[in-house]
């Protein structure tokens, strides 16, 4: 029996579908029905249905609930259909250029239970007036830089191309080239020409990993036209083309060893980005919404665990930013641990597995900090301690020097 996997996404999507039709459902939608459900109920785009295509530009098959097709289908589009699902909705995600060519869009699937904040309206703003302004944007890790700019962009319903950058990241990587298949040579874009073509916004994430072979770029960082030497043609950016960079450092290298593998960009380079924006962690209080709603998709509450947790993280960083401590929890690492708590349902155990990535007594550091947390001691008196502690050490080092 012909059938595509649906979670509940998919099916929110099918039954607002049903409830537009009414009495007179479809086999069949095309795009500007799609886009009439969008605006009319809370559904995520169905990146899933528009790779059910008919053979008919803008035409894609529609399930039923159950994700059949059989009981609405004649025995050829069936056939059709089940080939069509089988190849490219049960193996979702796209393993290499080759299969993201095929895609009708690259507008994301909004991100359940994102909380905006910190520069998010300042990036809608810039992408919502689809002028060519590229950004630079720089942070810790894990502070959610890249989720940011792809919730924008699914909220706008903008096209978004992702090119995660390395040190041997170069033009061939970025431009596109040629590749076998099938034992003959074929031209494939690589992502900043496909993104050009569509008027999409362009994420060059971890951007301060790059050589200096990144230069290819400047032309399309000033909003120009590219000439693609390889294949001989001009390509022209679409209206809404940009583009946007994050990185952990901002471009001068990182000298205290935390982000290996920065390198410092050449200036030219980093004058193409008319504005740098510098991401922080949340705020608490927005830190605490982040984690709820985490919790809330493994129909999970518990809010002395989560606000236990945000204490925690705000001690190690003041003690981080103060220079007491090389190590630090970032929002991320906080997901992963209400992560590990809803699956192991064991708060110490979540907070220990997901801090076993630091070196033994830092690991042990955090867990004794996070046991005091749990006890009820205040951020307050944890943080009075910590200096007192660092006081007698200093006045040991003096005995010590006399």
């Amino acid at each position: 029996m012909s059938k595509v996997k649906m979670n509940n996404s998919r099916r929110d999507f099918v039954y607002a579908a049903q409830e537009f039709f009414g009495d007179n459902p479809k086999t069949i939608i095309t795009r500007p029905e799609i886009r009439q459900i969008l605006e009319q109920y809370e559904v995520k785009f169905p990146s899933w249905i528009v790779r059910l295509k008919t053979g008919v530009r803008g035409e894609y098959y529609l399930p039923n609930e159950s994700g059949q097709y059989e009981a609405r289908l004649s025995p050829v589009d069936t056939a059709k259909v089940y080939k069509v699902a089988t190849d490219s909705v049960v193996a979702m995600a796209p393993k290499s250029i080759e299969v993201l060519e095929e895609q009708d869009s690259y507008v994301p699937e909004k991100f359940e239970g994102y909380v905006p904040w910190g520069n998010f309206n300042i990036v809608k703003k810039v992408l919502k007036a689809e002028i060519f302004y590229p950004m630079f944007i720089t942070g810790m890790s894990g502070n959610g830089k890249t989720l940011m700019v792809k919730e924008v962009c699914a909220r706008l319903r903008r096209e978004f191309v992702r090119a995660n950058v390395t040190i041997e990241t170069d033009e061939d990587d970025l431009i596109g080239g040629f590749r076998l298949v099938n034992g003959e040579t074929v031209w494939h874009d690589g992502p900043v020409i496909m993104a050009m073509k569509r008027g999409a916004v362009l994420l060059l994430d971890e951007i301060d990993l790059a050589s200096n072979k990144i230069m290819a770029l400047q032309p399309i960082l000033e909003g120009s036209s590219i000439y693609v030497k390889k294949i001989g043609k001009w390509v022209h950016p679409a209206p809404g083309f940009n583009v946007i960079a994050t990185a952990n450092t901002k471009g001068q290298g990182s000298d205290d060893g935390r982000f290996i593998g920065t390198n410092v960009m050449n200036e030219s380079f980093l004058e193409r980005f008319p504005v740098t924006i510098e991401q922080s962690y949340p705020t608490n209080s927005t830190e605490t919404k982040i984690l709820i709603n985490e919790l809330a998709k493994q129909d999970k509450t518990d809010e002395d665990f989560v606000g236990n947790l945000i204490k925690w993280a705000d001690v190690i960083r003041r003690t981080f930013m103060d220079g007491g401590v090389d190590e630090i929890i970032s929002t991320r690492r906080l997901v992963h641990i209400v992560n590990a708590f809803g699956i192991f349902e064991n708060k110490l155990t979540a907070i220990e597995m997901c801090v076993a990535r630091f070196d033994t007594e830092t690991k042990l550091s955090f867990l004794d900090l996070y046991t005091k947390v749990d006890e009820g001691t205040s951020v307050d008196d944890i943080m009075a301690d910590r200096q007192n502690t660092d006081n007698l050490d200093e006045d040991e080092d003096e005995d010590v020097s006399f």
